[in-house]
């Protein structure tokens, strides 16, 4: 079963890579990033994570495995890069590491959730209409309209793959508050997992024409002993030619069990 799903995970990584490598066009140097009339950020435009492999896990993976390469994890704090899971929830992260792999939602094409909707390894567009944020993401063709208001979250009986987003800005940073997920969304393909208190919430802080930094917090009593926080970089995709293509996943997708033994599934 492992080897099956991290088959899936190197095919999902490849895939986006290859992409991402192709649809580029040669990087750079970048200016300073450019301004909206109103004097805000201007983020508009393609972009995709410069940390591909974080789709397969978070936390360091020193250790190549099916050809998915070893990996530096985006968790900055805690310190260790360790997820800070209570210790019924290491205890179920593990028991899905050995027996579980198969039902990573994104195997079966539901959406991602925050923040793995944020590095999957596939573009997505920034617009910014007047009072909104707006993410086009070509991954399962998801998307995210942000209002930067004052409004109030659903209530917490109402729950969502891509929950409920929220934004302002303090200063030149677009912060997103990010309620009412679902449980069902995992954060990568080595099965972190949340509950359905999870609560994120997202800084993009612009570097320049070419970068953002993200960072979220992730808050979940319910599974970790204190909230945690990843970091890495988004990188606009420059080319002139570039285009989202459609993400051809049927929401809901069973058909993994026709995989051969040879093909990676389970004997």
């Amino acid at each position: 079963m492992r080897r099956f799903t991290v088959l899936c995970a190197l095919v999902l990584v490849t895939v986006g890579t290859v992409a991402a490598q192709r649809n580029q066009a040669p990087a750079k140097p970048a200016g300073p990033f450019t301004r909206l009339p109103d004097g805000k950020p201007n983020l508009q435009g393609y972009w995709q994570s410069r940390n591909f492999f974080s789709a397969f896990d978070l936390e360091d993976h020193p250790v190549a495995e099916f050809g998915i390469p070893a990996g530096k994890g985006v968790v900055v704090d805690p310190p260790d890069g360790k997820i800070p899971y209570q210790p019924w929830a290491l205890e179920k992260r593990k028991d899905i590491l050995e027996h579980h792999l198969f039902d990573d939602p994104q195997a079966h094409c539901w959406l991602s959730g925050v923040p793995r909707q944020m590095y999957t390894p596939f573009g997505f567009q920034i617009l910014q209409p007047t009072g909104y944020v707006t993410f086009l993401y070509e991954a399962f063709h998801s998307f995210r309209i942000i209002p930067l208001s004052s409004g109030q979250h659903p209530p917490p009986e109402i729950r969502m793959f891509e929950g409920d987003s929220r934004g302002h800005w303090e200063g030149d940073v677009l912060v997103v508050d990010v309620t009412n997920q679902n449980e069902k969304t995992w954060f990568d393909m080595a099965g972190n997992f949340h509950s359905d208190a999870l609560h994120v919430v997202e800084r993009y802080t612009p570097v320049d024409a070419n970068t953002i930094r993200y960072e979220a917090t992730l808050d979940d009593s319910k599974v970790f002993t204190q909230p945690w926080k990843i970091r890495f970089d988004i990188g606009r995709n420059a080319d002139p030619k570039y285009e989202q293509m459609e993400f051809a996943c049927v929401e809901g997708e069973q058909d993994l069990k026709h995989y051969t033994v040879n093909e990676g599934a389970k004997k």
